[in-house]
């Protein structure tokens, strides 16, 4: 269950900071894109843990 909580949590957070990278060209949308990517990760896993999962 965590690494599905990790999956959707990378996925969301790196399909909105691709949106909000989105101003910036293509470069700022990768760039916030992956910091998304990272911050999703991280709180999927902390859902995960939070709910025992």
């Amino acid at each position: 269950m965590k690494k599905l909580l990790v999956m959707v949590g990378s996925t969301a957070g790196s399909a909105l900071g691709w949106w909000l990278g989105t101003p910036g060209g293509i470069f700022g949308s990768f760039i916030v894109s992956m910091v998304g990517l990272g911050v999703g990760m991280w709180a999927g896993a902390r859902i995960a843990e939070r709910f025992g999962a």
